[in-house]
């Protein structure tokens, strides 16, 4: 996920450089997103990971 918001970074950046703000403004909002949801999904699965083995 985290490899997709910097992907969508990029895209937005180039379309910022362009003038294409439609498109720039969508793919800063995807790449928040993406990167929020990752981060989400990191925590939760470092949280998982760090339990005892059940008996």
């Amino acid at each position: 996920m985290i490899n997709l918001a910097i992907t969508f970074l990029i895209i937005a950046l180039i379309a910022g450089l362009l003038g294409l703000t439609g498109i720039a403004g969508i793919a800063v909002e995807m790449a928040w997103i993406l990167f929020v949801a990752g981060l989400i999904l990191a925590v939760i699965f470092w949280i998982i990971g760090r339990r005892p083995p059940p008996v």
